[in-house]
């Protein structure tokens, strides 16, 4: 059954890969109507997702894949060419049945398009314009663009990622595309519940970088309050912990070829019984007893815990060391925690939908369960204007022989 919380509120959406898609995918699953807005499939200008795989089956094409399938899940989509007249005015009047305008364009591409704030507030008075962008609309770096990488970099996360006496080594995966769409999730809901109070509407101006720099956390209050940079002798260790201190604390190797167990003691009661399942003259030794004594010898100590870790199987000796009162974990691949862990069907958090060219296809749910209204996430991204007929004919009373002349046209 689909979730009903954000029936009420209808979204035309100009967002595109993740840190746009992905909020709006949120407020999809909640309920909400999100009308996704692209150009037609001869101007060739879709969301770069459409030709980024995964692909099923290997079947490829801009209608199979599994990147732009999974942020753009229970969404509809129609395509309109913003370069003609009749285009532009097709999206004023959804325009002014919609409650948000939602994008994550460069800095200034909607006002070229003639459709910034002013613009659509003067389509419509009360409308919620959220833009998302690199660096906002605000500051001496707004007109730049940018990529993830460089959001990373930017925000100061690339370098905090690193061991000592190696180049930082970043993030990996686009983490700050999806801490903006978290951020962008949270706005367009607080200017909701603003426009419920008063009526009005705004623009919410966001800035992915921004977001980015907030996940720097400790090091900017270490930094800030005690004057202590975060790279210096020593440090960074990303797989050890500073606050609180801990020790050991990382990822260790385990038996067989590229394969990791992740163990945290938190205390010297705790290292205590860990010591007791290695069983070693090391473990035992007076020196490593407390935690003083363990992070000042902590390259030793690692070195050592590797040792005896890479003599076992790390599903069964996380298992163990659990059962002493110690977090532990194997380092699990995406296949072993989607298909082989119990609590992957007991929470729901990869679900099947169906999708119109692919056919059944599993995508990510929502890390979140409401008692009264939860998600629900049952139906595939669009097709390439699959819901023209059912917006701009159904919604915005386009006839069918307009509809059919517009296709003819390259409008839609």
């Amino acid at each position: 059954m689909s979730s009903k919380a954000l029936s009420h509120v209808r979204i035309c959406d100009f967002t595109g890969q993740l840190a746009g898609a992905g909020a709006t995918r949120t407020l999809a699953a909640f309920g909400a109507e999100v009308i996704r807005v692209e150009d037609p499939v001869r101007q060739g200008r879709w969301d770069i997702l459409r030709g980024t795989g995964p692909f099923k089956d290997d079947r490829r094409g801009i209608e199979y894949s599994g990147s732009f399938n999974n942020t753009n899940v229970e969404k509809k989509g129609i395509t309109l060419n913003l370069r003609t007249e009749r285009g532009r005015e097709l999206l004023s009047e959804l325009v002014k049945v919609s409650d948000v305008v939602s994008e994550n364009f460069a800095a200034g591409v909607m006002e070229r398009l003639g459709f910034g704030y002013e613009a659509l507030k003067a389509i419509k008075p009360d409308i919620i314009y959220v833009s998302n962008c690199g660096f906002g609309h605000t500051g001496p770096y707004r007109k730049w663009k940018t990529w993830g990488p460089i959001v990373q970099a930017v925000s100061g996360l690339t370098f905090t990622s690193g061991l000592p006496d190696e180049p930082p080594a970043g993030w990996g995966y686009s983490y700050m595309d999806h801490t903006g769409g978290y951020y962008m999730t949270i706005a367009i809901l607080m200017a909701l519940v603003h426009k419920s109070r008063t009526g009005e509407g705004q623009w919410v101006d966001m800035s992915c970088t921004e977001a980015g720099a907030s996940l720097n956390g400790p090091a900017v209050l270490d930094f800030t309050v005690n004057g202590r940079k975060l790279r210096r002798p020593g440090s960074p260790n990303s797989n050890r912990n500073e606050w609180p201190a801990m020790a050991p604390h990382g990822i260790y190797p385990s038996r067989g070829d590229d394969r990791w167990i992740a163990i945290a003691c938190r205390s010297d009661d705790e290292w205590a019984k860990l010591a007791g399942l290695i069983d070693r003259d090391w473990s035992r030794a007076p020196h490593l007893a407390e935690l003083a004594g363990r992070r000042d010898h902590e390259d030793e100590l690692d070195a050592l815990v590797a040792s005896f870790t890479r003599l076992h199987e790390e599903f069964d000796l996380a298992e163990r060391i659990r059962k002493l009162g110690i977090p532990a974990t194997a380092v699990q691949r995406p296949g072993e925690r989607i298909d082989g862990d119990p609590n992957t069907s007991a929470w729901g958090l990869w679900p099947t939908v169906e999708h119109s060219a692919m056919g059944e296809v599993r995508v990510d749910g929502l890390p979140v369960h409401l008692s009264k209204t939860d998600w629900s996430i049952e139906r595939g991204a669009p097709c390439l204007g699959e819901h023209n007929d059912e917006v701009l004919g159904g919604l915005l009373g386009v006839s069918a022989s307009e509809l059919e002349a517009l296709r003819d046209e390259g409008v839609i």
